[in-house]
């Protein structure tokens, strides 16, 4: 790793201690060790408005023509703050991508800034700078707004571009909580994804024209003496800017906390470079619903019945299945002039142009078509660039979304020079090739990456395909179709390396960093929620956990990449997912809790008793409720006791065990996402490794002279003894020894506690015994186990995941004693901050060079720097003797496994 320079590439300012580089195609800290930044979207909930969400009409309509909403209180109210930080710290997290949408800061008309959430974003962010977050801050939208579809920008703007959305579902529009009509919604039947495609439907299509090239494609569109681009993109960017503003003037936010800024969440061509009005755009992969072509969308918005072709997607892709006749009946996506009289806006105060008339299409204004005869006039209008003597197709990341993403960092750097600008063209589109004068050495490519199939089909497929290698037809899809579990993860890795090729030969050697990636957990028919099998598959994300590991392991490898993942939102229920047009990605649910899921248990509880379950499958075999075998091991009540959720503290008494049960309480496929990596390396790390099923993990690094820390910094950071040392999260609920942290009471102990709750009696746990961490000196291989007597532990010990496994297989048997065993593993949150004893993993460790030491979740591993040459060094960590039932070892389906 090349020795980081002391003075700033972008202002020449001498950098200050907590200055983060991005060099050498990774981010670096001072001390020259190699940063890997990973964490969430914080967070999916911050899309829409507090009381709002996707699926609810009433109100929808008002919030947005009003501009009364308020979004104080994403992503969450500032009260519960350190504890969702707490929880995602302790998850090993240490990266944030913190969602800011339009409307959230300039919801009430033009320039209208929203103080009190700017107020409220500033208390979370400093929030995020306790924990010792990094964060960069999206500017989010998808579809362009809520009332086109997705989240965003804010209403005034589609009124702005001449837009009615209230008749958007009526002439062919997808709208989640209008679908499938407005006069009799069902949002439940709202079918995965199809959201997207609206991306490619007339309202989005004409807002992200007129945002991107209003001036070349929409010159009579005027309004407060500007063209329609110029008037969107200065308001875009003059809201975030005054944001950033804020920030500077809050102090101690700006390059401590926020490093960054992202342009636009997965910004579209609209119609740009669209080769012909009566074909579907080049880009428009994905067709699901009714699918018009542009043509038959410019006809249907302005009150022309279509018959339109009808698409589902199955495993092979999307499949048309048929045609559809849409009729608005004369209703019209564009705005009535009675808005506007005498060209002047009545609620938002500006004067559009006369010559552009509201109620007419403004592609017929511009001669594209003719309402009357039906006619399309310029098939290519869209397609021929206007930056070119010569005839040349358009190029639209270079041409028009490098464009505003220029104005948009030159904006954001007068706010904040030291400003790390993260880079996202549209999907799957490479960057253009950058200059350093634009960048100033201070960037960062962030695209995204899901696994299509698993989203659309909503199950964990045995096969899978190489979705960007087809679409940048670097292969027939033919070649693409990868089968089994090794396979896939294989080709994700391979699919992701070409976003270093991206960066590296169009931008530099600047860090990759994954913006978005995840997995549905409602897969299966929501079989995780126990809406199937008779509930035994309740809390089980046995298959959700393969997807996501395919998906975050591919940052893995030789890719070695920095991620947020989609999503933690702490509004999640099992019935209405994300909350965001049926999407379920949230890594964390309030419903998957202890408490709010015993609530769920005594539902499922009352409907066996009453012989309303349907048969378990267990393996192979199909087993009848009255006929599952009844696990007497499970601590079992009193006859005639009250059976209700008992918070017994005592049960789980070491603050190991404490720390244990917060971090896995909520959390849905844990072993994916809770995974181990160098948080900073000395040196560059070359490959990581991870194998969930064996709990293992290892590292290759390469150092050379330049990676010896600047003189003086060893004293400075108290390492001068052993030398800076290279830091790996080892996750606490992956590499710890449950038998040692949860050694729950015998039949007998349980019903005693059960009965002495009330008055606050307990039977003390003495089964655990805490020593110090032994010193490793130079040991280049060695184990480290707690303390504790395995023998006789193992004989009554189970964990929280096991005892639950196997609750749920005796559930249907016998309610009273699933009941009763599920609320001895009801406890309260353990004392804030955590702090994690230094002799709780259980591991074995081997190191090709130098020795190591455990500090909490974290091993630090010291190493030579050689004075020449380059050297390789590896580390192998593995959990001694993994316990089946534990997150690492999640994988069967049978009975219940918590993740």
């Amino acid at each position: 790793m090349p020795a980081v320079p002391s003075n700033s590439p972008a202002t020449g300012d001498p950098v200050p201690p907590y200055y983060i580089h991005t060099t050498a195609g990774h981010f670096v800290d001072n001390s020259g060790r190699t940063l890997l930044l990973r964490g969430v979207n914080l967070s999916g909930d911050s899309k829409y408005p507090i009381g709002h969400n996707s699926y609810t009409l009433d109100g929808f309509w008002e919030s947005g023509e009003t501009g009364n909403a308020s979004f104080v209180g994403r992503p969450f109210p500032l009260e519960d703050a350190y504890v969702h930080l707490e929880r995602l710290k302790g998850w090993g997290m240490n990266f944030i991508r913190y969602i800011v949408c339009w409307e959230a800061l300039e919801h009430a008309g033009p320039k209208q800034y929203d103080e009190e959430f700017i107020d409220y974003t500033i208390a979370v962010l400093r929030k995020c700078k306790e924990f010792g977050f990094k964060v960069y801050i999206d500017a989010h939208q998808d579809v362009w707004s809520r009332w086109s579809g997705g989240s965003g920008a804010p209403f005034w703007t589609l009124h702005a571009c001449g837009l009615e959305p209230r008749n958007f579902t009526a002439t062919g529009g997808l709208i989640h909580n209008e679908y499938p009509d407005p006069k009799s919604p069902d949002p439940n039947k709202f079918p995965p994804m199809a959201w997207p495609t609206s991306y490619f439907r007339l309202p989005s299509m004409t807002l992200f024209t007129m945002f991107f090239g209003g001036r070349d494609f929409a010159p009579k569109c005027i309004i407060d003496g500007m063209n329609i681009q110029d008037y969107l993109q200065s308001h875009f960017i003059n809201a975030y800017t005054h944001l950033a503003d804020r920030l500077r003037e809050a102090g101690g936010l700006l390059d401590e906390c926020v490093i960054g800024w992202e342009s636009m969440n997965e910004p579209s061509e609209g119609f740009i470079a669209l080769d012909d009005l009566t074909n579907y755009h080049e880009e428009q992969q994905l067709k699901r619903e009714n699918a018009p072509t542009p043509a038959q969308a410019l006809r249907l918005g302005s009150g022309i019945a279509q018959t339109v072709d009808f698409w589902t997607f199955k495993s092979t892709g999307p499949t048309k299945t048929g045609t559809i006749l849409i009729d608005p009946k004369g209703a019209s996506v564009w705005l009535d002039p009675k808005h506007e009289p005498g060209s002047v806006s009545i609620k938002w105060g500006w004067q559009r142009d006369p010559g552009w008339k509201l109620g007419v299409c403004p592609w017929e204004q511009h001669g594209l078509w003719d309402k009357q005869s039906g006619t399309m006039k310029i098939l290519d209008y869209f397609k021929w660039s206007r930056n070119s003597e010569s005839k040349r197709k358009i190029d639209f990341v270079t041409e028009y979304w490098f464009t505003f993403w220029k104005s948009w960092s030159q904006s954001i750097r007068k706010s904040q020079p030291e400003a790390i600008l993260f880079i996202q063209p549209p999907l799957f589109k490479p960057p253009p090739i950058m200059s350093e004068l634009d960048i100033k050495g201070r960037a960062a490519y962030s695209p995204h990456f899901y696994d299509g199939l698993t989203m659309m089909t909503r199950h964990w497929n045995w096969f899978n395909s190489s979705t960007i290698h087809v679409l940048r037809k670097r292969i027939h899809i033919i070649q693409s179709f990868k089968v089994g579990d090794e396979s896939i993860k294989k080709n994700f890795q391979e699919q992701l390396a070409l976003f270093r090729e991206d960066v590296s030969e169009n931008v530099g050697a600047y860090p990759v960093v994954l913006g978005e990636t995840g997995t549905p957990f409602d897969v299966d028919s929501k079989k995780s929620y126990g809406l199937t099998h008779g509930g035994v598959y309740i809390g089980n994300h046995v298959q959700q956990q393969k997807a996501l590991d395919a998906s975050l392991g591919a940052t893995d490898g030789s890719n070695v990449y920095n991620y947020t993942i989609w999503t933690y939102n702490s509004t999640h229920t099992w019935e209405n997912g994300d909350g965001f047009n049926g999407e379920d990605l949230s890594i964390w649910s309030p419903d998957d809790h202890t408490y709010r899921r015993h609530v769920k248990f005594e539902r499922l509880a009352k409907a066996a008793a009453e012989g309303k379950l349907p048969s378990v499958s267990i393996g192979s075999a199909e087993v009848p409720p009255d006929e599952l075998e009844v696990d007497e091991t499970a601590p079992v009540p009193p006859d005639g006791m009250e059976i209700k959720p008992v918070p017994l503290p005592s049960l789980l008494k070491s603050q190991e065990a404490k720390n244990f049960e917060f971090l896995v309480d909520g959390a849905r496929a844990l072993g994916a996402f809770c995974r181990p990596y160098p948080k900073k390396t000395v040196g560059r790390p070359k490959y990581l490794s991870y194998n969930i099923q064996q709990a293992s993990f290892s590292m290759t690094v390469s150092v050379e002279p330049s990676d010896v820390p600047p003189e003086g910094l060893l004293e400075r950071l108290g390492f001068k003894e052993k030398g800076l040392p290279t830091e790996i999260y080892l996750p606490l609920t992956t590499f710890s020894s449950p038998p040692t942290l949860f050694p729950l009471p015998t039949t007998e102990e349980g019903e005693e506690q059960l009965l002495s709750s009330g008055s606050g009696r307990s039977t003390p746990n003495k089964s655990r015994s805490s020593t110090p961490s032994p010193t490793h000196g130079k040991k280049k291989s060695g184990s480290h186990t707690p303390k504790a007597n395995f023998k006789e532990l193992t004989k009554r010990s189970h964990s929280i995941q096991e005892a639950i496994s196997r609750m749920h297989l005796a559930f249907a048997g016998d309610k009273s004693k699933v009941a009763a065993g599920y609320a001895l593993h009801v406890s309260s949150d353990p004392p804030l901050p955590l702090q994690i004893p230094d002799d709780v993993l259980d591991i074995e460790v081997e190191v090709s060079d130098g020795s190591w030491e455990l500090k909490g979740q974290t091993l630090l591993w010291y190493y030579s720097v050689p004075k020449e040459g380059t050297r390789t060094y590896t580390i192998k960590v593995k959990k001694r003797n993994p316990q089946p039932g534990s997150p690492s070892k999640a994988g069967k389906e049978e009975g219940c496994v918590i993740m």
